[in-house]
């Protein structure tokens, strides 16, 4: 049984990782202007942000503990968003190609699983009801194009790794939520969506638009502050009907 619980009105200190830009600085924002004390991650260091390349197999280990000095000793909600999207083309050389891949899990899906671990850990000592919020991707769950097995293998690992966080600590008071996007209007997807045609991927999309970084802030805003315990394990879609499941 926990001893504590999250409410927005403890303010809460937050790690949000890729937080300098797209999404990751609209849920920073989001936070912020609910009162949350947010704590900012960046690929480098700059006023206000931890730097960690977490390309690194040391970096999430570092950035854990520069976050845990500035918050004090204690950090109540992780949202993992640090992402990669670049495309690993079939045709390019072996090593090319691994270095692409392993590139890209490192950063989507294995730091986002150590510092879950430290998050973990950390909660189950202090014997506290903290939460995960996890940004994935539609492509987790659908794959995405022939020059992107690697993003989709990590997303989708990621979400069983919510899972299972989910189900393996929910008894201790420990949450987890994972929110999907489809495309967001981010300078990460702008290039991609110009080489798929633009107007003609927006097709797919019944919507007609691609989603904007406020609306996954306001989603990953309501996880890390006011989604029930009952809601822990649940993945939520925002890629306007795109994919539906």
């Amino acid at each position: 049984m926990t001893t504590s619980t999250l409410s927005p009105a403890s303010a809460p200190t937050i790690l949000v990782t890729g937080s300098t830009r797209g999404i990751g600085a609209a849920i920073a924002a989001s936070l912020e202007a609910r009162g949350a004390r947010v704590i900012r991650h960046g690929r480098r260091p700059s006023p206000g942000v931890i730097g960690a390349d977490l390309a690194e197999p040391h970096a999430p280990q570092a950035l854990w503990q520069q976050a845990l000095e500035a918050a004090g000793g204690a950090i109540d909600v992780l949202v993992n968003n640090a992402g990669l999207f670049e495309a690993n083309p079939l045709d390019a050389s072996d090593i090319v190609w691994l270095d692409g891949f392993e590139d890209t899990l490192r950063i989507n899906l294995t730091s986002a699983a150590q510092l879950s671990r430290f998050a973990v850990r950390h909660w189950l000592e202090r014997d506290f009801a903290g939460r995960c919020v996890h940004i994935a991707s539609r492509a987790g769950y659908r794959g995405d194009s022939p020059a992107h097995w690697h993003y989709a293998a990590a997303k989708g690992g990621m979400i069983a790794m919510h899972k299972t966080i989910a189900r393996g600590y929910a008894a201790q008071g420990v949450l987890s939520f994972a929110i999907t996007p489809g495309f967001t209007d981010t300078d990460m997807a702008g290039d991609y969506l110009a080489s798929r045609g633009g107007p003609g991927l927006l097709a797919d999309i019944p919507l007609g638009r691609v989603a904007t970084p406020d609306e996954i802030a306001a989603i990953a805003t309501f996880c890390a502050l006011d989604a029930p315990p009952s809601m822990t394990g649940a993945t939520i879609d925002a890629n306007g009907a795109s994919y539906v499941r």
